[in-house]
């Protein structure tokens, strides 16, 4: 599950942004009467990142929260073993390196993708993603967070109807209440043209023993795309729903260095391919998976 300060994903991250669980990518899959091949799974799908890494690096501190007149940079070489983004499972084992520039409310970062096994056909390809966000706290329990991040594949093939980059901006709210934090956001893709609408609930339970805090946290989020596949004629519409379960234990080894370890289950449901009049037809790349993950902060 890697995490990731931006959108939301099960890769990985580190603030509030959605670390993927995987994008707009899906299986390829042979359609009749003449519809266009669904983009294979190399394109993004679903944006923001919602993998399981990126929800699970949510509940994680950070190595040293930063105060408001500092600079800091945080690296995060990750490993998760599977690249899950809004229920649909775009990779097997994979390393998930990032940089992040936080600047008082401002972050700017670069989060990435590395698939190393048990790859799902073409959908696993390098990714990067850049990203940013502000935070505006309108008091101690609420805050505004808008944002964006671009999905880009740079070996995605582009014949078979994937995309090689999208931009998904989005705008989050985050409210504590009881100390349960509740994170309403909306995405849209520009290039997928589509929404995706997604809430997050998470919550600490100290661990005094340990040193450490135990975070949970719960997702759902539904998306709609009238855009899927690069030049398909009439478009290609996408859309389904999914939800995720996770938490993390970090450990602090310095400092300025946090070590996570984190596990959560990611499942896609009523993901469905449609072109012009013919029959809608289901994705094969959505389903339900468990994602373990071991990620490592060093923050400077």
């Amino acid at each position: 599950m890697g995490l990731r300060r931006g959108p939301a994903r099960c890769g990985q991250s580190a603030r509030n942004g959605q670390r993927r669980l995987a994008g707009p990518r899906q299986t390829r899959m042979e359609q009749t009467r003449s519809v266009t091949k669904a983009p294979a799974p190399g394109t993004r799908p679903a944006g923001a990142k919602a993998a399981i890494a990126a929800i699970l690096a949510a509940l994680s501190p950070a190595a040293l929260p930063a105060r408001a007149d500092d600079v800091a940079v945080v690296l995060t070489p990750s490993f998760v073993s599977q690249y899950m983004f809004r229920g649909v499972r775009l990779g097997g084992f994979s390393f998930e390196p990032s940089v992040e520039v936080d600047a008082g409310s401002a972050a700017l970062g670069v989060w990435s993708n590395v698939p190393l096994s048990g790859g799902v056909d073409a959908a696993s390809n390098l990714e990067i993603d850049p990203y940013a966000s502000y935070t505006f706290a309108i008091n101690a329990s609420l805050s505004i967070t808008p944002g964006f991040t671009a999905y880009t594949y740079p070996n995605a093939d582009t014949s078979s109807g994937s995309f090689r980059s999208t931009f998904e901006p989005y705008l989050g709210v985050n409210y504590e209440v009881a100390g349960v934090t509740l994170a309403p956001k909306l995405y849209y893709d520009l290039v997928l043209e589509g929404p995706t609408l997604e809430l997050t609930a998470s919550y600490g339970i100290p661990l005094k023993a340990a040193n450490t805090t135990l975070g949970i946290g719960a997702t759902v989020g539904t998306f709609e795309w009238d855009n899927s596949a690069r030049d398909a004629a009439p478009r290609l519409r996408n859309w389904g729903d999914y939800w995720l379960l996770g938490a993390t234990l970090p450990f602090t080894l310095s400092r300025r260095s946090t070590l996570t370890l984190g596990f959560g289950y990611s499942e896609g449901t009523g993901n469905f391919y449609k072109q012009g009049g013919a029959p809608k037809y289901r994705n094969d790349a959505a389903v339900g998976r468990g994602v373990a993950s071991l990620g490592y902060a060093l923050t400077f």
